[in-house]
């Protein structure tokens, strides 16, 4: 029995490993269809990937009757008018992060979404492998009140003409990389950071859009944070999340992605241990999670009212670095 008939919103190149491999491997769900801004493009695609059906244009997807759930990996800019569309047709969606452009687009979201009977789940899909939920409890548990979280989502992308750079498509570093470092600041710090300063390096091209950011915060109860996101500063690659307390601290190598190489280092009372959390890939336990969510289960840890707080980070990160928000 399929319960997930989902259609896709552009031939995006993560499509494949975030949602048709695991498609395959969830019962209960079926990619059915795809549209595209170019026709060719979502034809050669649906061949690819074997894909039923190529539909004409996006309005047309979301309102198709024999569809009940879209996937959105369209450019950052084009998300809330996509998940506001979707949400008035009746479907479930799971959106690829950051959620929106910024947080008045997310809180409104958040209002249309609370008053449906759909399910709207961000793809922050590190969130649902049990390696963040270890992390989680050995923060609770090891190493005493948190003084300092310090998070990072560091990757090169050289090619400055690609849309994550694009300002009117809401690109930049903090957007495309720092949304999961923010996202995990928030995970596993005590509570919501508030930004206290940022500095970013920006594209020569354009001095709107960051290709690095490095943002200070400090957390309700006094402790601090740092959050570092980029696409292309001496920071060349750098996937990590570190929350000292005051007996020890935790730090993982590769939250994102722990079906590959990842290492959790564990220090309390001057013990150090390192632990590996085995897994499935990240975005099959996310397709699982939204399935379940649609059925009516508490699973969507990712809702748009998690969206709206990490877009107000991201928005106070641009306005302390004196950048302006996406459009």
């Amino acid at each position: 029995m399929t319960d997930l008939r989902i259609g896709i919103l552009g031939a995006a190149r993560i499509a494949p490993n975030a949602l048709l491999a695991p498609a395959r491997k969830v019962p209960g769900v079926m990619v059915a269809a795809i549209a595209a801004r170019d026709p060719d493009r979502a034809r050669a695609f649906a061949d690819r990937h074997a894909i039923g059906r190529v539909l004409p244009d996006y309005q047309t997807l979301v309102t198709d009757p024999d569809l009940n759930a879209v996937y959105i990996p369209l450019p950052n800019g084009r998300h809330a008018e996509w998940v506001l569309a979707a949400i008035a047709a009746g479907k479930h969606v799971l959106c690829e992060k950051p959620f929106t452009a910024n947080a008045a687009q997310a809180e409104s979201i958040a209002e249309r979404a609370a008053t449906s009977d759909v399910t709207v789940m961000e793809a922050f899909h590190y969130r649902y492998h049990p390696l963040a939920e270890r992390v989680r409890a050995l923060v609770a548990t090891e190493i005493g009140a948190v003084r300092q979280v310090d998070t990072a989502m560091c990757f090169p992308l050289p090619r400055f003409s690609d849309i994550r750079y694009q300002f009117d498509l809401a690109g930049g570093a903090l957007m495309d990389a720092g949304c999961y470092a923010v996202h995990a600041a928030r995970t596993f710090g005590p509570g919501e950071p508030r930004v206290t300063a940022a500095t970013a390096k920006t594209l020569r091209r354009d001095r709107r859009v960051d290709r690095a950011i490095d943002i200070q915060t400090i957390y309700p109860g006094g402790a601090t944070g740092r959050i570092r996101a980029s696409m292309w500063s001496s920071d060349v690659l750098r996937i990590a999340v570190r929350v000292t307390g005051e007996h020890g601290s935790v730090r993982v190598l590769n939250f994102v992605a722990p079906q590959f190489p990842h290492r959790i280092t564990a220090t309390s009372d001057g013990r150090k241990r390192r632990e590996r959390v085995p897994g499935e890939a990240t975005y099959t336990y996310q397709l699982r999670a939204f399935l379940a969510a649609t059925r009516g289960e508490p699973a969507n840890l990712t809702p748009p009212a998690d969206s709206v707080q990490t877009m107000r980070v991201i928005d106070e990160a641009y306005r302390a670095a004196g950048l302006p928000i996406r459009p």
